[in-house]
């Protein structure tokens, strides 16, 4: 969907993903960040480009570049499956460069899209999935504060053919609260918090992008 939300914060802005970020996103690429995606890693910008493009025609999807202070586009993620008269979304397709894991971007935005979620459209849950061999997604989603809601086996397709499992987590409004001052609570310590990573493609995060 074309979007025209920008959210920012904590060192962040989250800016409506368009084509022309597709240089910069497949900058940060390489296979092993790239695990868990649904799409083949991309190796050219065309494929970078065919790589968004779901993201800028999907309806209720709303895709983002994770932009630093010093205007750097640090990776992508989204809100998608978004269904305001059910109150619920997911937060996924997330992806960001090596230099940024560990650190407070992904917090960051996570704040950023949770206090938006919430706070401006009233979501009752949202929600976060990941492939289950992904154990650095998962370890940032349990790191969020996020409950674990069981896994889907047999959910998703990767791009080799093989199938994989999709972890399930949420934030209930109820939980906001809490889960808002963790995410606070690490920023101001400004500690290395969770890598990456996020959901699901279709499946996860997106998976994903």
């Amino acid at each position: 969907m074309r979007h025209d939300i920008t959210l920012s914060g904590h060192g962040v802005r989250l800016v409506p993903l368009t084509a022309d970020h597709a240089p910069d996103l497949l900058a940060l690429v390489d296979p092993e960040l790239w695990f868990g995606m649904i799409h083949p890693v991309p190796r050219t910008t065309a494929d970078m480009t065919e790589v968004l493009r779901p993201g800028l025609e999907s309806p209720d999807r709303f895709a983002f570049a994770v932009v630093g202070g010093d205007d750097e586009v640090r990776g992508s993620t989204s809100f998608y499956d978004v269904a305001p008269t059910q109150q619920r979304c997911e937060i996924g397709f997330t992806f960001y460069g090596r230099r940024w894991w560990g650190g407070p971007t992904n917090p960051a935005c996570k704040l950023l899209l949770l206090t938006h979620a919430f706070e401006v459209w009233g979501m009752h849950r949202v929600a976060l999935r990941a492939d289950t061999r992904n154990a650095r997604s998962i370890a940032a989603m349990r790191r969020l504060g996020a409950v674990p809601e069981g896994v889907l086996r047999g959910h998703r397709v990767a791009p080799d053919g093989s199938r994989g499992d999709t972890a399930y987590f949420s934030v209930l409004a109820p939980e906001w609260p809490a889960v808002r001052a963790g995410l606070l609570a690490r920023l101001d310590r400004g500690q290395s918090v969770d890598p990456m990573v996020t959901a699901p493609s279709s499946a996860t995060d997106q998976p994903g992008l």
